[in-house]
């Protein structure tokens, strides 16, 4: 069983150049429009409920914040550390037109040149699957993604959702994890698969 027995914040960063020096391809970047509980999806999988601030104004972070992450393998006692990047949200925010195109280059500059990322996780409220806003995402993203990363999509508030409903997005999302923060309900899975990615062996030609 894997667990993440620490989490703490490290920095903040406007764009990639800012971003810390780092040698090692460990970064799980999370991505979410406004207001999908990407917050308080970063709280629930590191226990730690003060981690990510929930703010009540969406798109009101414009900033990268990183944050020092420590898993355990219960099996081995065997201890590894990562990096997870919480991305800005993306829409819904209030700010000049000016200022939100320079947003919007520094993070697509961010994901398109940041080789230290491993794994893009892209979280969509489970009630709204198919927005423009997320399938244009998605479309970048595996525009963009180097052989070396990986994409996970996580849909969020799935407890909003009855039974049919969750079975029809599983079988149309067959690859994505289904989760509720406030339920605790898929945060072992989500954190297994992430502990998996970071670990997977590289590749010998």
């Amino acid at each position: 069983m894997i667990e993440i027995v620490e989490a703490k914040f490290i920095t903040s960063a406007p764009n990639i150049e800012r971003a810390p020096d780092s040698l090692e391809q460990n970064e799980v970047v999370f991505m979410a429009r406004s207001n999908v509980g990407k917050s308080s999806l970063l709280n629930a999988l590191t226990n730690h409920k003060g981690l990510a601030k929930v703010s009540s104004t969406p798109g009101k972070t414009r900033l990268i914040n990183y944050f020092d992450i420590t898993f355990i393998n219960r099996d081995t006692a065997q201890k590894s550390v990562a990096k997870f990047v919480d991305l800005p949200g993306f829409g819904y925010a209030k700010v000049s037109k000016s200022m939100k195109h320079e947003w919007e280059k520094n993070l697509t500059d961010y994901i398109a040149q940041r080789e230290q990322i491993k794994l893009f996780i892209h979280l969509v409220d489970c009630r709204h699957p198919h927005l423009d806003i997320d399938t244009y995402v998605s479309d970048f993203l595996f525009a963009n993604c180097r052989e070396n990363q990986q994409i996970l999509q996580i849909f969020t508030k799935i407890d909003k959702l009855n039974q049919k409903e969750q079975n029809a997005l599983k079988q149309e999302f067959p690859h994505a994890i289904m989760l509720s923060s406030s339920k605790k309900k898929g945060t072992s899975k989500a954190i297994q698969i992430i502990y998996d990615i970071l670990h997977e062996p590289l590749d010998e030609d």
